[in-house]
């Protein structure tokens, strides 16, 4: 391990205390990888290369925590080399323990004191935020999970309920079928967003990857389909691709499709009218067309991310009778054989 430097102000103050209670070193880690876990800061100013390591993966993992890439943890060494305690670093107390009974040890309490006192304060908030992206999205899942259960319940009690009317059943089965396929593709997003460490509305990463645009497209609209509907506007999406890969960032290609049905989905004080989505392949691009009542005012963003992260275009035609036509291309890099089939 090399050494970390020792935090100023009051985040320093915080270790420091911490390790009084303690007795020990309290050392802040940033998880950067997979299996890799980064020491930011400690207790102690001169903390020694000599000081025992922590594999944070193994450590947590052993409990059946999740570890995802961009999350903080402060961590104290124990008697021996696997006998670390460790608490992560987040904004929000955890739940309480079952049955009340507090089972923690005292070093353990004292850390996730330390853990809510550095996530209260936002330290780090130079870019990499108290509270990972990634540990944001697995607070998400949890009750996605919790709610997917729920409703396969309900299905199944439905589909048992033999005094209700057989075309009626049917109905309400598809219906929360429909509810179903939301949440495993929200929940699908959540896990790429925790395997990355980032999530929409970060700074891009600037490493390109391949990824499948029409997922990504499917998952925003269907997100963006709920929040349009409680406003009585209908959103369309229409595509004969099951799936085509692009190169860039997909959490970029979310917000950026986010910032243009937005934008074609605002009236100006007009009647709501229905937003059209067409995904479709040309030559070498990938052409998405989004169609609404909406302007062009709004979007300079999303056409800087497209150019700078793409290397596509983002265009915008409008006529007073039918309204605006937001065209984003995106260059089309040769497909993998299984990756492209409409």
């Amino acid at each position: 391990m090399t050494g970390a430097p020792a935090l100023r102000g009051d985040a320093g103050e915080i270790l420091r205390q911490a390790s009084a209670v303690l007795g020990r070193p309290v050392i802040l880690w940033e998880v950067t990888g997979a299996h890799e876990a980064v020491p930011r800061a400690a207790s102690e100013a001169d903390l020694q290369t000599s000081a025992p390591t922590l594999d944070l993966g193994v450590t947590l993992r052993r409990w059946n925590v999740p570890v995802p890439v961009g999350s903080r943890w402060v961590g104290s060494p124990g008697t021996s080399p696997d006998a670390w305690v460790v608490a992560p670093v987040r904004a929000r107390p955890p739940a309480p323990p079952p049955g009340g009974r507090e089972r923690r040890s005292r070093e353990r309490l004292a850390l996730e004191l330390a853990g809510l006192a550095l996530g209260a304060i936002g330290v780090f908030q130079d870019g990499s935020a108290a509270v990972a992206p990634g540990m944001l999205a697995h607070q998400a899942s949890n009750p996605l999970t919790a709610a997917r259960a729920g409703l396969q319940l309900a299905m199944e009690s439905i589909g048992r309920w033999v005094d209700l009317a057989a075309d009626r059943r049917l109905s309400l089965l598809d219906d929360l079928g429909q509810v179903l396929e939301d949440i495993d593709r929200t929940t699908e997003l959540l896990r790429a967003v925790r395997e990355r460490g980032t999530t929409r509305g970060a700074t891009p990463t600037g490493r390109a990857e391949r990824f499948d645009a029409v997922r990504v497209v499917r998952s925003c609209l269907t997100l963006e389909r709920r929040l349009l509907r409680d406003r009585g506007i209908d959103l369309e999406f229409t595509t004969t691709l099951e799936s085509s890969f692009v190169r860039g960032d997909p959490n970029a290609l979310f917000d950026v499709l986010v910032n243009v049905v937005r934008s074609a989905a605002e009236s100006g004080g007009e009647k709501p009218s229905p937003v059209t989505v067409h995904l479709e392949p040309k030559v070498r691009e990938l052409e998405l067309v989004v169609h609404g009542r909406g302007s062009g005012a709004n979007i300079g963003r999303a056409r800087s991310v497209t150019e700078e992260v793409f290397g596509g275009t983002l265009t915008v035609e409008s006529a007073l009778a039918t309204g605006t036509k937001f065209t984003i291309t995106l260059p089309l890099p040769q497909q993998r054989q299984g990756d492209h089939r409409s």
